[in-house]
């Protein structure tokens, strides 16, 4: 339902009319009138502006229903107070409903999923739910502990057409691994010791519908190797079965580790990884997005309420300016508990900054700051102003990540050149582009997807195009060079496409076409 207010009664109506026909329920209100949750609404739009008493329509809808705000002229009395767009007086009708209409259906898909933010970042999130929801492609949810990505998860079942279909979440680290391929899969009568009967798996359970593997990365190799098997063929065998059985269910994926590192230790199959990762999702942590915090603490404070059956006064904005300085290790899910023991506890009055947890109160309780090789206090105890943290962790992230890349490369290299035979004395080639037919005898290239050259191909000095060459005497930086030029080539100059070929980050590729003068 979207509310538009009779400040200017045609307008008004011209407005209902619009929204009516694209689709949503529309009610009018007065400038007077009470809001209630129960209206279940989307967005308010405001005909007349701020003026009129309007600001407590606003601050209801903010507040109250916690939903956008649209409004025609801007507020005369200063600066526009908590609302998503203002239109010109001469903006058309269809106009504002089609961006009041983007707002409202942002909001209905907000409550659908249960994925809270404001932010840039989740807002990027919840459009690839909405795009990722309707197919059956293979999902891989990334991010840190507490983020919520089995949310995320429920978020692309609700939204997909197997919405009415059974949504079963596994947590692979929970299970033992001589229990997990069983859960998975199911059993034969007489299977093993203790089989006493026939059992369906969960992959079974969740047919038709969503099975949620969370914590991937801790699966054990040999069971890899069969969900790889449900990923190529949609089939399985039970264990101690002998008839295969087709499945139709949707697979989402998630980790709190880099993947790719494990495959590199060889702790996780490289064509399982190819296989999960088709579609991806990546979640920043709370620390990344903490103008959502407030959003976050009104909602978790109304919903344990209602749980626990006791009014919450509220939160002083003193208070919640401390919750949006503290690190948050334990991202969401850390939040979360706060705001529950301050529902349980609340004093009876709003929340102080005296009421919250001390740690949290100096913000050492192990976020960031665990990262850096030393304490560092604050600039503010220096003389300075604000709080140093969040750009040293930024700073001293990157460097780290500098490193890795540097040294993960280096050894790469060198297992490469200590393993492929040489051709033509000094010459060894490599192609840049393209996958082997599998995986496994791709070598252990400058990268794992890289396919070696048959010793006996010729490689002339005028190689074919996507061909890296390297001779004796080349350095690390000439050969990589060579590398980032012949990938830029081959997909026509596109820096993503690149980056996904070389399989290093976006920004790492940046900085060496910088390094290299390859933008001239």
């Amino acid at each position: 339902m979207i509310l538009v207010s009779t400040h200017d009664l045609p307008r008004a109506g011209a407005l209902r009319t619009a929204l009516s026909e694209a689709g949503f329920e529309v009610e009018l209100v007065t400038p007077d009138e009470r809001l209630d949750r129960q209206d279940a609404a989307l967005l308010l739009a405001l005909t007349g502006g701020l003026e009129g008493g309007a600001e407590g329509l606003v601050r209801q809808a903010r507040r109250i229903l916690e939903v956008p705000v649209v409004a025609w002229a801007p507020w005369r009395g200063g600066s526009v107070p908590e609302v998503a767009e203002v239109f010109a007086p001469s903006s058309s009708v269809d106009e504002v409903a089609l961006v009041g209409g983007r707002l409202a259906e942002r909001t209905r898909l907000q409550r659908v999923t249960g994925i809270v933010g404001a932010t840039d970042a989740m807002q990027e999130v919840l459009e690839r739910v909405v795009q990722i929801a309707p197919v059956s492609s293979t999902v891989l949810v990334t991010g840190e502990s507490g983020t919520g990505k089995e949310l995320v998860a429920r978020g692309i079942h609700l939204l997909s057409p197997r919405r009415h279909k059974p949504f079963i979440a596994v947590n692979v680290a929970a299970l033992p691994d001589t229990l997990l391929e069983s859960e998975l899969f199911g059993h034969e009568k007489g299977a093993f010791t203790g089989a006493i009967d026939s059992r369906k798996g969960l992959f079974e359970l969740a047919e038709s519908g969503t099975i949620f593997l969370d914590e991937i990365g801790e699966m054990p190799l040999a069971t890899q190797t069969k969900l790889l098997r449900v990923l190529e063929q949609r089939e399985f065998l039970r264990v101690g079965g002998e008839k295969p059985r087709r499945i139709d269910v949707r697979i989402v994926a998630a980790t709190n580790q880099d993947l790719r590192d494990l495959v590199r230790t060889r702790e996780f199959r490289q064509d399982l990884y190819y296989r999960l990762n088709v579609l991806h999702i990546s979640l920043p942590p709370l620390r990344e997005r903490r103008a959502d915090i407030p959003l976050l603490v009104r909602q978790f404070s109304r919903e344990l309420a209602e749980r626990v059956g006791r009014p919450f006064p509220g939160i002083t904005d003193e208070a919640m300016e401390i919750l949006a300085r503290h690190s948050w290790p334990g991202n969401v899910r850390e939040l979360r508990n706060l705001v529950e023991s301050m529902v349980v506890l609340a004093p009876g009055s709003p929340i102080q900054p005296r009421d919250i947890p001390a740690e949290i109160q100096r913000g050492d309780a192990g976020g960031g700051s665990r990262l850096l090789p030393v304490p560092i206090p604050r600039a503010a105890e220096q003389g300075g102003a604000g709080d140093l943290r969040p750009q040293l962790e930024f700073i001293f992230r990157t460097l780290v990540e500098m490193r890795v890349d540097i040294d993960d490369l280096r050894k790469d290299f060198e297992a490469w050149r200590d393993d492929v035979p040489r051709m033509g004395g000094s010459e060894v080639g490599v192609l840049s582009k393209g996958l082997p037919a599998d995986p496994a005898d791709s070598g252990a290239g400058l990268w794992p997807d890289a396919p070696i050259l048959d010793p006996d191909d010729e490689v002339e000095p005028g190689a074919p195009e996507g061909v890296v060459v390297y001779r004796d005497g080349m350095t690390m930086e000439d050969l990589e060079r060579e590398a980032i030029t012949a990938a830029l080539r081959a997909v026509g100059g596109n820096r993503r496409k690149a980056a996904e070929r070389l399989e290093i980050g976006e920004r790492t590729l940046y900085r060496k076409i910088k390094k290299f003068g390859l933008d001239q």
